[in-house]
């Protein structure tokens, strides 16, 4: 363990942020957060939590902060006589699942220190191991999410305009202030890939976002759950079938007979895309209707396998789980008794409110035989901005509570 190379590299990371005079708005939650002493940010590669750590790192005195891969003894006593020798009351650890039995250590680290006045922050590129894990890490971390930038954030960061949040009930009764339309013409590029912070130096995204595919799919994956080569290759062709297929044809039968596989695997197999922040899965609400759920992806995987307008259609409804993921509200798609489609979605928030999405054109036909109070059409056009109908991007101005 050489502690003068730590110190170094500690110094280097928090003077490398400081060019940063922005900061997500998960930096005010966790700063003004009181409670549980470790607190793990988790979230896609790409996403910024690097940057938010060491952001994080200088905003606390008596902080520390390690990229785990540099440890290559026992982090454990790394941490321990770093407390002991230089009196550091706040850690931040840098991509954990990088290192071997992590959850071990973590749990050791809590031990220790759940009685003193020690915080630990940490960040990890999959949330497979927080959530399953055999030390329970889910008890003893406050867990939190960094999501691409929502649309309020990209255009913050993009091109220096504050804007106010609309809160969900202003979105779904009243008309979009006017002065929130002129946005719209963020919104595209906003789709193709300019929500990841890296595209604010990176114009061409799709060749990172690629590699980013393939390091989750072959190490991030692997490293947490055992599976093998050939598991690897059927994930690949799994997230090239979801993205060159309609939305409404994917679910766990039609990938088993795609891909020729069990429908038990297709499931476990979503279920880390997932969990890897790469697909969603929506679950039916009505009854009598088969619960297997709609497949969506994470924006902008989809634009690595189709040219953008081959497939605007299923981007909207990716932006839309998306953001309402974001928000942690709860979204089903409809299906009738007879599994005849209806409306698209039902949003759960104060009340159930019936969604539908779609195009300029997109009117309220599917909405019949609904007896939800609330129907709303979220339609990729200013032109309609009424009672019952707002512009799609409007929903990336949604207050984060």
């Amino acid at each position: 363990m050489d502690i003068n190379k730590l110190i170094e590299l500690n110094s280097i990371a928090k003077e490398s942020v400081k060019k940063y005079t922005k900061v997500r708005s998960l930096f005010n939650k966790l700063t003004n957060s009181t409670g549980k002493h470790f607190v793990g940010i988790v979230g896609p590669r790409g996403v910024g939590k690097t940057i938010l750590l060491k952001q994080l790192a200088n905003h606390y005195k008596d902080s520390f902060y390690i990229s785990v891969d540099t440890i290559d003894d026992n982090l454990f006593e790394t941490i321990k006589k770093l407390n002991e020798t230089l009196k550091i009351k706040n850690f931040f650890l840098d991509e954990v699942h990088t290192y071997k039995n992590f959850d071990k250590e973590l749990k050791m680290l809590y031990d220790v220190f759940e009685t003193k006045n020690i915080k630990i922050f940490l960040t990890s590129s999959t949330a497979l191991g927080m959530y399953k894990s055999k030390y329970d890490l889910s008890r003893r971390l406050l867990l939190k999410t960094l999501y691409p930038f929502s649309f309020m954030e990209y255009i913050n960061f993009k091109y220096d305009k504050k804007i106010d949040y609309i809160s969900s009930e202003d979105i779904y009764n009243k008309e979009i202030p006017v002065q929130y339309l002129q946005y719209s013409q963020y919104f595209y590029p906003y789709l193709k890939g300019d929500l990841m912070p890296f595209a604010l130096q990176e114009p061409d995204v799709l060749p990172l976002l690629r590699n980013i595919l393939e390091t989750v799919i072959n190490k991030d994956i692997p490293k947490i759950e055992p599976i093998t080569v050939d598991e690897t290759e059927i994930l690949k062709k799994l997230v090239k079938f979801i993205a060159l297929s309609d939305v409404d044809g994917i679910n766990y039968t039609s990938i088993s007979n795609n891909l020729k596989i069990t429908k038990y695997k297709a499931e476990q197999y979503l279920s880390l895309l997932e969990r890897a922040f790469i697909a969603y899965r929506i679950f039916p609400k009505g009854t009598n209707v088969l619960k297997e759920p709609k497949i969506l992806m994470a924006l902008p995987y989809r634009l690595l396998y189709k040219d953008f307008t081959e497939c605007i259609g299923a981007l909207r409804e990716d932006f839309f789980i998306s953001t309402f993921s974001a928000l942690n509200k709860k979204v089903f798609y409809l299906k009738s008794t007879t599994g005849k489609k209806t409306a698209d979605y039902i949003l759960e928030d104060n009340e159930d409110i019936a969604i539908e999405i779609g195009g300029k054109s997109k009117g309220r036909s599917q909405f019949k035989g609904l007896s939800l109070n609330k129907k709303i059409i979220l339609a990729d056009s200013i032109d309609n901005n009424t009672k019952d109908k707002k512009p799609l991007f409007s929903i990336g101005f949604i207050s984060q509570k």
